[in-house]
Parts: structure tokens; C-alpha cells; sequence
């Protein structure tokens, strides 16, 4: 859905119109491939009920194939089961679906890339948290992702969604951007709120490297997805505080291409650099590859 080519001539449609943004973007979306509103307004049904089914499928037993993920999204529903959690129900909701969901991936369950696999369990966080703890129907998450659906369609546009071309800022940084213009919208927040939301969260995860450990979507992929969730709740919650970003969000886009141009190979989804690096990844690579992991992709 590349239908607007920035934040600025999205923000300007929505001025013009006396459509609600969500509605401006199903049939501008609609238009673009050739369907009718309610043709893709089906199809964005369909991928949330994905995201649900998703969730749903969580098995707490189950290990990924490698060992390095499986169990914690329980531990962390069983911690907020207890009502222990600092942070109250909503974010400890948040917490256990974004980790349920990046080990449904690492599990090989059926998930939505949203935007990416690594950085799915992000937007699903918010919005089912959103709808267990603040009553939301389907209409308003729908409502929500086309939302999403236009930022990240503009990040991709103008920058990247990809870790090993621009890092894990592309992936988490953009799907968090994306999750925090959709709570606005949940919210009932204003287009610019959605802008300046979208621009915030990015802004917060610039710079992120890719480092898979032993080049598996895992470690440190899978909590990544956490912290994508909670920077989306936090520059949602300035935005409708009125907080403004004080960078436009199409140069903050233009500003991650940038930073994703100058990251070293190393730190682009190779598992070449950061944790990927470490003693303790090296040596799980080494076991888990036997020596035969490709070591001369880089060479």
C-alpha cells in the first residue's frame, strides 16, 4: 500500500477532507489496487484475525528449534496473572502478547509480518492489549491498522522496513512507529497526533543494529519486540498529550534511511556485530552450526 509518498501529503489529504483519516486511507488503499473499500477493508479483517489465531496458538511447552526462545510469554501472563506488574494491566497485557507472538515466529506458527517477521509481535501487542483491557471492537483495530498500514507504507517508501539494509531500527523502529500512530487512532486522536506519534517512536529506536545471534530471528529479536511495544505507548501517550515532535516525521524517516546507509555490515541482520558477537552467541554458534554456518558469507 505505497499510496501516499510522505507524511506531509498524507496530513494534507486529511485536511482536506471530511473523511476521518482511516477512512481516507481504505479508499485511497482501494483505488491503488483496484478494489472496492469494502474488498480491503475485508482483507485488513483478515490479517487481525491472523494476529488473533496467532496468539491464540501459543503453546508455553514449546521450544523453538534452536532452544533460545519458548516459555517466557508465559512467565510473563503467569507475572501479570499475579498482578504484580508496575506498570498496571494494559502494558502487562502488551508485554506477554508481544513476547507470545515473537515465539509463535521463532516457532514456526503462522504470524503476520507486520511489517516484518521479526518485528510481529509489535503492532499485535497494542491493539489486542488495547482491545482486552479498553473494550475496543474489530471496527476500531481495523480502523487502526489501516492507519499503521499508511505510516509504515511511507517509511518503506522513503527508507526501509528491512534489518539487513538499514538495521533493526527499519524493523522494531518502524513497527513501533506504526503502532504508535494506530493507538492514536484508537484514542481518537487527530491526524498530527498520528504524525507526530509515528515520528516520536522512531525517532527513540534510530539507530538500532541488527544482531541476530547465530543469524537466527531469536536472540535478541524476540524481547526487541517488547521494547517496540512500550516506545509505541509511550510516544502515543505524549502525542495526545499535545507533545509535539519537534522533527517532521518524513525527515525523522529520511533521517533513519540515512543512519541505516552508515551502519557497518556487521550490525545488518549478519550476526556479525553487537550481541551476535559476544562470547556466549559465538560459542551457541558455534555448537548449534557445528562450524558449518556459512562463515565466509562476509568474505
Amino acid at each position: 500500500m505505497a499510496i501516499f509518498d510522505s507524511a506531509a501529503e498524507l496530513l494534507a489529504a486529511a485536511a482536506a477532507s471530511p473523511l476521518p483519516l482511516w477512512q481516507l486511507i481504505v479508499n485511497a488503499s482501494a483505488a491503488d489496487v483496484g478494489q472496492a473499500p469494502e474488498d480491503c477493508w475485508a482483507e485488513m479483517g483478515r490479517r487481525l484475525a491472523v494476529m488473533r489465531q496467532a496468539d491464540a496458538s501459543y503453546d508455553p511447552a514449546q521450544r523453538s528449534a534452536s532452544g533460545l526462545s519458548g516459555g517466557d510469554g508465559e512467565k510473563m501472563r503467569l507475572r501479570a496473572e499475579s498482578g504484580a506488574c508496575l506498570g498496571g494491566p494494559f502494558t502487562a497485557e502488551l508485554l506477554t502478547v508481544a513476547l507470545r507472538m515473537g515465539e509463535c515466529n521463532a516457532c514456526m506458527h503462522r504470524i503476520v509480518a507486520a511489517p516484518t517477521a521479526g518485528a510481529c509481535g509489535v503492532i499485535p501487542a497494542v491493539l489486542l492489549a488495547y482491545a482486552r483491557t479498553r473494550r475496543a471492537g474489530d471496527d476500531a483495530l481495523i480502523r487502526a491498522l489501516f492507519v499503521s498500514a499508511a505510516f509504515g507504507a511511507i517509511i518503506a517508501k522513503r527508507a526501509s522496513l528491512s534489518g539487513a539494509e538499514a538495521g533493526c531500527q527499519a524493523e522494531i523502529g518502524s513497527a513501533s512507529a506504526m503502532a504508535a500512530a494506530a493507538l492514536v487512532s484508537l484514542e481518537g486522536g487527530t491526524p498530527e497526533q498520528m504524525a507526530d506519534a509515528a515520528a516520536i517512536a522512531l525517532k527513540n529506536l534510530m539507530g538500532l543494529v541488527c544482531d541476530p545471534v547465530a543469524g537466527l530471528v531469536e536472540v535478541p529479536c524476540v524481547k526487541r519486540n517488547t521494547v517496540g511495544a512500550m516506545n509505541a505507548l509511550t510516544a502515543a501517550e505524549l502525542a495526545l498529550a499535545g507533545i509535539r515532535s519537534r522533527i517532521p516525521a518524513d525527515e525523522v524517516i529520511d533521517a533513519m534511511r540515512s543512519v541505516g546507509r552508515s551502519l557497518s555490515p556487521a550490525l545488518r541482520e549478519t550476526g556479525r556485530g553487537g550481541v551476535a558477537a559476544s562470547p556466549t552467541a559465538a560459542a551457541f554458534r558455534e555448537a548449534f552450526f557445528g562450524g558449518g554456518d556459512g562463515d565466509d558469507i562476509e568474505k
